[in-house]
């Protein structure tokens, strides 16, 4: 039971909190819907969208009085359970002075047990109501059937690159110049974006890898070891590397079990499921599926990626390939979502993605003009896809190659990683 006065003073500092920050625009927003559950991984920004939100309000001239933000990471609410949510409206009909329901921002809720039963009664209420977390079991069915189809899921990703343009620039008319010297500021911009990812609070550090590190170490403690009760640090640690040298390559839990054990690290078989299964419920990767193939093996043989390329940059000693695709997936799933939206396929050839909605496959390689047989393989791949898979687009994305390839089974388009991200409906016709 936490203490009315202890709530009392943490909801009075997170009010300064919230009043303090700096905020700018996210392509995300919470207007619209009048109750919102955001999901993502940690340090994403998923809170400042609350504290955007809240002072959206604020400048309406809506008061405090009307609305609650609380963290329940602050170490004062440790103890906190979903008995005391009702002890969170009391103390604030105190402080207003009425007993108005008020408009409640909710940040990190997953860390209470019970919070969802607490979410659909404020729910059912007509409240409104908005709520973070860090854990991808928030995307379930089972929550999103507790909370009965009241509330928006929304995916919060790192920021885009246009985001971080945006945020680093502002209206800088030359960064969105079609000119010379616009593309090469755009590149410079880019080549560390690429590099060390779009966490907002390493956009402006000196040192990205210090923060990434210190980043990947709550993550991999807080959100996975700690919350899951692993005990055995070093093969879990030794599993998230192997995963980010492998990005791009369709993994069975044998062979990633296997990529392990060769290392002399014992890990069964069931364990290394589990670890899995932790890392993808902290966000920190997620999967695709084989659009092909028995349901069996496109559950048991995907591809996984990590929710920001700097994490790549920590964990993988020669990253480049492998962030290039993981930028190209990260922008897919947060542009088109991941169920049944996203895929890979392959089956006697492989390509990269395919989006079955608007039938499109995608290779990424990251030059084309250095080895014919590079540019032979990825079309080879295209042809013998198209046997089998209705394709209208046909995309291959490098770091700096443009053109168009005639083909007798279409034509290919050849894009620069950094224009497609600024360009999300490059190639459909739109």
């Amino acid at each position: 039971m936490i203490s009315p006065s202890v709530l009392r003073e943490v909801l009075l500092d997170n009010r300064e909190l919230v009043e303090s920050k700096k905020i700018f625009p996210r392509e995300v927003t919470l207007t619209g819907f009048p109750r919102c559950v955001l999901v993502g991984v940690r340090r994403c920004g998923k809170s400042y969208l609350l504290y955007h939100r809240i002072q959206q309000l604020l400048a309406e001239g809506r008061t405090w009085d009307e609305m609650l933000y609380l963290n329940f990471e602050d170490e004062r609410l440790i103890g906190f359970e979903a008995s005391d949510f009702n002890q969170i409206l009391a103390v604030h009909a105190e402080m207003s002075g009425h007993k108005k329901r008020p408009i409640l921002f909710l940040d990190e809720i997953q860390i209470i047990d019970g919070w969802e039963k607490f979410a659909r009664r404020m729910a059912d209420a007509e409240a409104e109501i908005f709520i973070t977390g860090s854990n991808a079991k928030m995307l379930s069915v089972d929550v999103a059937a507790a909370l009965g189809g009241r509330f928006l899921t929304i995916s919060v990703y790192p920021l885009s690159f246009s985001e971080v343009l945006e945020a680093k620039r502002g209206n800088d008319k030359a960064l969105k110049a079609s000119s010379t010297v616009g593309c090469a500021l755009i590149k410079r911009e880019f080549e560390t974006f690429f590099r060390y990812g779009g966490f907002p609070e390493c956009l402006s550090l000196p040192n990205k890898i210090e923060y990434l590190n210190v980043l990947f170490q709550k993550i991999y403690m807080g959100d996975i070891a700690v919350r899951n009760k692993v005990n055995n640090l070093f093969p879990l640690r030794v599993l998230i590397k192997k995963m980010a040298e492998s990005v791009g390559q369709p993994l069975s839990y044998s062979r990633l079990t296997n990529i392990v054990t060769s290392l002399g690290v014992k890990i069964s078989k069931n364990t290394c499921i589990n670890y899995v299964q932790y890392a993808c419920d902290s966000c920190l990767v997620f999967p695709i599926q084989n659009i092909v193939g028995k349901l069996q093996d496109r559950e048991s043989h995907r591809k996984f990626y990590f929710a920001d390329n700097g994490l790549i940059q920590l964990l993988n000693a020669d990253p480049q390939a492998a962030q290039l695709e993981n930028l190209v997936a990260l922008t897919l799933t947060r542009r088109y979502g991941i169920n049944d939206a996203v895929f890979f396929y392959k089956r006697d050839v492989e390509v990269d993605f395919y989006l079955p909605e608007s039938e499109t496959a995608i290779q990424v390689s990251l030059q084309l003009d250095r080895d014919p047989k590079t540019l032979e393989r990825e079309l080879g791949a295209f042809r013998k896809m198209k046997n089998e898979m209705p394709v209208k687009h046909q995309w291959i994305i490098t770091l700096d190659e443009e053109k168009t390839i005639p083909t007798d089974f279409g034509p290919v388009e050849v894009i620069p990683i950094w224009k497609w991200l600024l360009e999300p409906k490059w190639g459909q016709g739109e």
